[in-house]
């Protein structure tokens, strides 16, 4: 089989690119993440209740991850960077209106505009860094990229609570100006303007969905709200029901319609193939597990453990590292040998550190719980880059940016799924025992809680495992009879602007 290479241009702006792509994806997720620790200040400052200040994270959350799909599509259709640089417009100036707010009403507001900006940015960078090298460094590419998410989600809490400790709460915002100021400005000189067409493959007499858009729009949207909000408000009551059954009929309609119009918001033929279909399913099962552990566990090690919020930092921290040293190394890797062993092998180390913390207890050593974190870290930059990289090789370039943007508003979905599902556990156990089915009773003490919330981490920790071994299966069968370079051969990528030289 021939394979029709990017025309990449030299090495030396093809890092330029990626470095420039990189950046602003850390800057988009570093914003995301570091607001939870400012909350309680502007509860505080604006005389309101947490969960009406909640709204401030949940909002941006929302809007990110249900627009994630129309805008990949939309710069299908316009140009991927076009919808990158306008998005870093939106995401600068949601965050100095954020940060001027006078109100908590206009900071939810803006930080609602934020979001906007934060999914063109997240919806576009992967696919442009994708068209930007040659097929056989996919697995590299992914690995770089998905290395500066993570450091943006762990740096993101890092740096805020910093922030928020010497400057106040509205410089964790204003700090995104500056930052997404440098990301705008490298991205303008840095990436090539896009062609008229964008791609070779693109039909020019294809519309954008709007239809399509906002019935995937609102179907993640209700979604992701009803998961973030199920466990307090309690999983069987008619206010879940009824979203959950709202969600589920915006799906269907959705689904209806993309079989019907001639140019649908996602071609639903992408998932006759194995390789993406089955390959999300496993990065599904594994966000869920894996942002779950690290969503409960400084519960843990304050509540129970008994360490400061920096301490709780140092023994997160070390994962950080390892996932960002090994997800370059084995994207490389899989792309020289394959996805397959580098998958299962991810697989097996998380499995493996989900397993020492289903034997969790009040008393577990730190050391024990280190080397849980550890495999954690290592399992997650081992499997997501091949198995990425697998996902995406059976799409080709004219259609990356909204296969990128489905993937990550897979990752979103599991994200908010595995906390909420986490979380029910945990408070469920905890209520069984007779103590308040809430985290905030393990900060604040009491005789017995910490044996419950163990308790209840042990069955939420071997419940995730056992959806690491859902991804297990499904990756075993995505490999059944499947050649063993099947994530270089299967695609042929046409040349596109990102990545011609200047």
């Amino acid at each position: 089989m021939t394979i029709d290479a990017p025309t990449t241009g030299s090495s030396r702006r093809r890092t330029l690119v990626m470095a420039t792509i990189a950046v602003g994806a850390f800057v988009s997720v570093l914003d995301q993440t570091g607001v939870s620790l400012a909350l309680p200040e502007l509860a505080t400052h604006f005389s309101a209740t947490i969960p009406v200040v909640q709204w401030v994270a949940l909002g941006f959350i929302l809007v990110t991850g249900s627009l994630l799909i129309p805008m990949g599509r939309l710069s299908d259709l316009i140009g991927r960077k076009r919808v990158y640089v306008i998005g870093f417009f939106v995401f600068i100036t949601g965050a100095l209106l954020a940060g001027l707010s006078p109100s908590l009403g206009a900071v939810i507001a803006a930080r609602l505009f934020q979001g906007i900006g934060a999914a063109m940015i997240q919806a576009t960078g992967m696919a442009m860094a994708l068209a930007t090298f040659p097929p056989s460094e996919r697995g590299k590419v992914i690995g770089l990229f998905m290395t500066m998410v993570g450091m943006g989600a762990v740096g993101g809490p890092v740096v805020s609570g910093v922030v928020v400790d010497f400057l106040g709460w509205r410089a964790v915002f204003l700090m995104g100006v500056p930052l997404g100021i440098i990301s705008l400005i490298s991205a303008i000189v840095i990436l090539n303007p896009d062609s008229k067409s964008h791609t070779a493959d693109t039909p020019k007499s294809e519309k954008f969905d709007w239809l399509g858009a906002f019935l995937s729009a609102t179907s993640v949207a209700v979604f992701l709200l009803v998961m973030t909000n199920a466990y307090r408000i309690g999983w069987s009551s008619p206010i879940v029901l009824s979203a959950f059954g709202a969600a589920l009929l915006l799906f269907v309609t959705f689904i209806y319609w993309e079989r019907r119009t001639a140019s649908p918001m996602l071609a639903l033929d992408l998932f006759e193939s194995k390789a993406f279909s089955l390959g999300s399913a496993s990065s599904f099962f594994t966000f869920l597990a894996g942002t779950a552990v690290f969503s409960l566990m400084p519960f843990y090690l304050q509540g129970v453990a008994g360490l400061s919020p920096a301490q709780t930092g140092l023994i997160i921290a070390p994962t950080a590292v390892l996932f960002a040293i090994t997800g370059p190394i084995s994207g490389r890797l899989s792309d020289k040998y394959g996805p397959k062993r580098f998958e299962f092998l991810g697989l097996a180390s998380l499995l493996a550190g989900m397993l020492i913390l289903g034997t969790i207890s009040e008393s577990t050593s730190l050391y024990v719980i280190q080397l849980s974190l550890i495999f954690q870290g290592v399992g997650m930059g081992t499997f997501n880059p091949p198995n990425q990289s697998s996902v995406l090789a059976t799409v080709d370039l004219s259609r990356i940016g909204v296969a990128t943007a489905f993937t990550n508003m897979v990752r979103n979905t599991a994200n908010v799924t595995g906390i909420g599902l986490a979380i029910t556990i945990v408070t469920m156990r905890m209520g069984a025992l007779g103590f308040e089915p809430s985290l905030d009773a393990v900060t604040g003490g009491g005789e017995g809680v910490e044996v419950a919330f163990s308790q209840g981490l042990r069955l939420a920790f071997l419940t995730l495992g056992a959806f690491i071994g859902l991804a297990g299966v499904s990756t075993w069968v995505k490999h059944l009879g499947a050649p063993a370079r099947e994530d270089i051969l299967d695609v042929v990528l046409e040349p596109t602007t990102e990545s011609r030289p200047s």
